[in-house]
């Protein structure tokens, strides 16, 4: 095997592997920086992204959502709320039919959830870690 087919094999690899490591990057539940929220437990958010509550640790919040197909998005309901994007459809469906809730508002991506949050301190979303800013504070890490 000649040395430049050896190298491009070696590269590819690496380029996989990199690949590999950002299509698994973390997801984080964010707040307003000025927000008394300091941490929370995976059950308190699943049920505030679930609509069963609206507060973390006493304080009153507001979900934000990202919209369907964003990657963000499947990461954290598989990794937090336990549910695929079936499941998800299934359950609010029901929920709006019986008139007992609504899913949360949806934002493009990213960068409109850490937008909402500057904007509103009651809010709390969820984002790829890579885009944690300033004016924002992580409370959950998805595992």
């Amino acid at each position: 095997m000649n040395m430049k087919l050896k190298l491009a094999r070696v590269l590819s690899t690496a380029g996989l592997m990199m690949a590999a490591a950002f299509a698994s990057a973390e997801v984080v539940v964010i707040v307003n920086a000025n927000s008394s929220i300091n941490s929370a437990t995976a059950d308190e958010i699943q049920q505030v992204f679930l609509g069963k509550r609206n507060e973390i640790g006493g304080v009153s919040v507001t979900a934000v959502d990202q919209a369907e197909g964003n990657e963000a998005r499947k990461e954290f309901y598989q990794k937090v709320v336990d549910k695929t994007p079936a499941q998800l459809n299934a359950y609010w469906s029901r929920l709006i039919f019986t008139g007992k809730g609504k899913p949360p508002k949806q934002y493009f991506d990213d960068a409109e959830v850490v937008e909402t949050l500057l904007e509103e301190e009651d809010a709390v979303g969820y984002i790829d870690s890579s885009a944690v800013t300033e004016g924002i504070k992580v409370i959950y890490t998805a595992q």
